[in-house]
């Protein structure tokens, strides 16, 4: 089956453009012009991805992507932002709100297309996962879902694979651009303090102390590295 795509996208021109295009790529589309319907259908009928456009009537999209990020059924799918707005607070404010790639207008169709696909790419899982457990920390690849005390906690797709691969590789240090080439691949928008951000964000989820953490160590001056506990 094809995979979905929810368009938000309130100039009619664009979005029958990223429609059009979308569709002889071989997905499913579906457009909004308003925030307001979008929840609702992706609560029914999860989509593959969010393409957002921010400036919408209505709402916004960054709104729309922090309700997507709040909700536990939604968090883990891909957020892209496709919008006018193109300063460097604006990609910042995306990325800390969860967003997994930042495409600005005037745009490539093709260059759309290829990037989409990148990040579902991102997201695949893989073939013969194997859960990691320690302490009360549970990361479960074949479900890409991190529970921590026994609850669910709602990650995006790439927090998670970023958690997933420095707890693989316990005990070694990489430098943010390695993070950014294991993780992110070819993401444009992405820079190497934006890995920073992620930290903090997997931090507050599964450490009793984000100031002071436990298995995700900073690194002056190099990186970080995953600490497994002394007992595994």
């Amino acid at each position: 089956m094809s995979q979905t795509i929810f368009v938000l996208e309130d100039d009619q021109d664009i979005s029958r453009l990223v429609q059009h295009n979308l569709e002889i790529a071989g997905f499913s589309v579906r457009t909004y012009v308003s925030p307001l319907a979008v929840l609702g259908d992706a609560e029914r009928k999860a989509p593959d991805l969010f393409l957002l456009d921010i400036m919408v009537p209505g709402g916004d999209g960054l709104d729309l992507c922090r309700r997507i990020r709040k909700n536990p059924g939604l968090a883990i799918r891909p957020v892209i932002f496709l919008t006018a707005r193109t300063s460097e607070s604006d990609r910042v404010l995306g990325l800390e709100l969860g967003a997994d790639d930042y495409i600005s207008k005037p745009f490539s169709p093709r260059e759309l297309v290829a990037r989409i696909k990148a990040v579902l790419r991102r997201f695949e899982r893989p073939a013969a996962p194997m859960a990691l457990h320690f302490d009360q920390v549970e990361i479960d690849s074949s479900a890409m879902q991190l529970r921590v005390n026994g609850q669910l906690a709602a990650t995006t797709a790439t927090e998670f694979r970023l958690l997933e691969y420095l707890a693989r590789h316990p005990g070694r240090v990489f430098s943010r651009d390695q993070l950014l080439d294991a993780v992110w691949g070819d993401a444009r928008f992405v820079t190497p303090r934006s890995v920073d951000v992620y930290v903090r964000r997997i931090r507050e989820k599964i450490e009793s102390d984000p100031e002071d953490p436990q298995y995700l160590k900073t690194v002056r001056g190099a990186g970080y590295r995953f600490e497994m506990p002394k007992s595994l």
